[in-house]
């Protein structure tokens, strides 16, 4: 919890904690503290920062989910890109504002990141 807290970045992987212990026993660690409330899960061995949303009241991630997710496929070391529609909304060819759930990645990912039902997806960028 500590080290987390210390921490500037939103998104944290389970290699973040390898040299505390093993496998099994960071990945039970993790388990405790998402229940606990202080993380959130976004995908398989990726973990975000939560706060307490203003709104509801519930617990939420620090930072919308695009963020986290361009975030934690950097920290993967996949690369990442604007989208199509990002492209064509930044040229002006549209005034249709993106969503951001769209991320440009080079390269193929089969990875499902996102929380709450919401997930991101993935186009091929040149």
């Amino acid at each position: 919890m500590a080290r987390i807290a210390r921490k500037k970045r939103s998104v944290f992987v389970r290699d973040d904690f390898e040299d505390l212990s093993d496998y099994d026993q960071v990945g039970r660690a993790l388990r405790n503290i998402v229940k606990a409330g202080r993380l959130v899960r976004l995908g398989y061995g990726v973990y975000a920062k939560t706060k307490k949303s203003a709104v509801t009241g519930d617990l939420v991630p620090v930072a919308p989910l695009p963020v986290l997710a361009r975030e934690a496929l950097t920290r993967l070391g996949i690369k990442t890109s604007p989208s199509r529609l990002e492209k064509d909304y930044n040229a002006g060819k549209t005034t249709q504002v993106p969503a951001g759930r769209l991320i440009g990645v080079k390269g193929r990912v089969n990875r499902k990141i996102g929380y709450g039902g919401a997930y991101v997806t993935y186009e091929s960028a040149s």
